[in-house]
């Protein structure tokens, strides 16, 4: 999701052929090096944005080329970088049980809106909805991969659900699972699923609305938590997803108001 890094992460710099670069292309590799150790963005996407790809590592030097990849550690403000062994990896930051439980439980909150969405082509005539619907479904179900990566990557399951086989909808303890906060009941979901034109497109935004919220409830809920919500990717992903929901709220409230 996110194309930065932080300042304190370890920046790659990739070797390759051995190719002439003139002195002053050089020196502005050296000084966006220095920009990234202040802000943080990656010198690998500033390089390739101005044509010259890692060329910093790449640079003859006495006569010789480089023998492999070069590792660089920023260093603190006023304090020298530092060159590593090239066997040295990056690691992910400290995983919090309630960042993993967060993702978790908004896949499962993202694939009933999906849910919901799919009824619209068989259900309403509406364009503006379908429009709506077809936004809110594209976007949630690119986030749900997104969750379903980001998950993989730190060895956890996708689903929170632990139950016995033949019983998906219970969680560790074998109780049923509670319901993710803004999720329509079953009861809501159906009359959804019965109704037709102008009552289901009442019944969805609505619904949508109420599921909309209960998201905002849980990046509320995340943030509140101590020591959760610091992995980068994560934050962006979450704040992402209270600004988008603000804002789809307040287009079917919108919608809604014309209705009425």
């Amino acid at each position: 999701m996110s194309r930065y890094v932080r300042k304190w992460e370890l920046c790659w710099f990739a070797s390759g052929r051995t190719s002439l670069v003139a002195p002053g292309l050089a020196a502005l590799c050296g000084l966006l090096i220095c920009v990234c150790a202040f802000t943080g963005l990656a010198f690998a996407d500033a390089c390739s944005a101005n044509g010259f790809v890692f060329a910093a590592a790449r640079v003859q030097q006495g006569g010789g080329s480089a023998t492999g990849p070069v590792v660089v550690q920023p260093g603190a403000p006023g304090k020298p970088s530092k060159t590593l062994p090239s066997s040295t990896k990056g690691t992910l930051p400290p995983l919090s049980q309630a960042d993993v439980e967060f993702m978790q439980g908004m896949i499962m909150h993202h694939s009933q809106a999906v849910e919901m969405t799919a009824l619209i082509p068989s259900h309403t005539e509406n364009k503006e909805l379908r429009s709506l619907g077809a936004r809110i479904s594209s976007s949630q179900s690119d986030e749900i991969k997104f969750m379903q990566r980001w998950l993989a990557a730190r060895g956890e399951s996708v689903s929170m659900s632990m139950a016995m086989e033949g019983m998906p909808d219970m969680d560790k303890s074998g109780k049923p699972m509670a319901l993710m906060p803004g999720m329509l009941t079953p009861e809501q979901m159906d009359a959804l699923r019965k109704a037709k034109g102008a009552e289901f497109d009442r019944l969805f935004l609505v619904g949508m609305i109420q599921h909309h919220n209960g998201a905002l409830i849980m990046v509320k809920d995340l943030f509140n938590t101590a020591g959760a919500g610091q992995d980068g990717e994560l934050f962006d992903f979450a704040t992402d997803v209270d600004s988008g929901q603000r804002a789809e709220i307040k287009i079917m409230q919108g919608m809604l108001e014309k209705k009425t």
